[in-house]
């Protein structure tokens, strides 16, 4: 008979930081930078991103609070060292504690630090907490099937592709996605750790 494996800590806000980022609680305080992160690009103009429109923020980080409330979220700001300045932001979602189950979604940047070395070191620094601090039996992520972009950045990192849910959720636009789903398993993070530590000291060496 197959253990069921928990976690080992439960999930609860926490600041995690390295090369230069730093991601902290989410909190209401955090939506007027929030939203002029999102203003760097428009980005509420994609309809494959969660990034909130103009006088959105706070509905968007009172929504993120009531899923950590809840159990089944935990969201952070990302922050930029150097400036001090709320650059995006990202979360755990999905949070199933029976199973060590959590996904890693609802992250975007302000144009300026898209293609950088902050997505790289957000995902190592909330992979790292995952599955060496919480014990994540497996980490998911889900995006849309038309952001090609996601996807590979997602397999970049060493995700399994796990298939892919048709009809299943609703773009902002009204229109149903067709959603992708990816994995990643505790026993297969030492080498994607190794990867993701590489990647990054190639981007400073550059």
């Amino acid at each position: 008979m197959k253990t069921i494996q928990q976690f080992r800590q439960s999930p609860s806000p926490v600041e995690l930081k390295g090369n230069g980022v730093r991601l902290v609680p989410l909190q209401v305080e955090h939506a007027a930078a929030l939203e002029a992160a999102a203003a760097d690009g428009e980005l509420w103009t994609l309809r494959v991103t969660s990034a909130p429109a103009p006088g959105e923020a706070l509905g968007y980080i009172e929504h993120a609070l009531a899923g950590q409330e809840a159990g089944h979220m935990l969201p952070f700001a990302v922050i930029e060292e150097n400036s001090g300045d709320i650059i995006g932001t990202t979360r755990y979602h999905d949070i199933i504690s029976a199973v060590a189950r959590l996904e890693i979604g609802y992250t975007w940047y302000a144009r300026r630090w898209q293609r950088s070395h902050v997505n790289t070191t957000c995902k190592l620094l909330l992979l790292r907490h995952a599955f060496e601090v919480l014990g994540a039996g497996v980490v998911g992520w889900r995006t849309d099937n038309y952001n090609i972009a996601s996807q590979r950045a997602i397999e970049r990192l060493g995700a399994h592709r796990d298939g892919v849910i048709r009809h299943h959720a609703l773009r902002r636009d009204g229109s149903v996605r067709d959603t992708v789903m990816y994995s990643l398993l505790a026993g297969e993070w030492p080498e994607v750790r190794k990867h993701l530590e590489y990647q990054l000291t190639r981007s400073h060496a550059a």
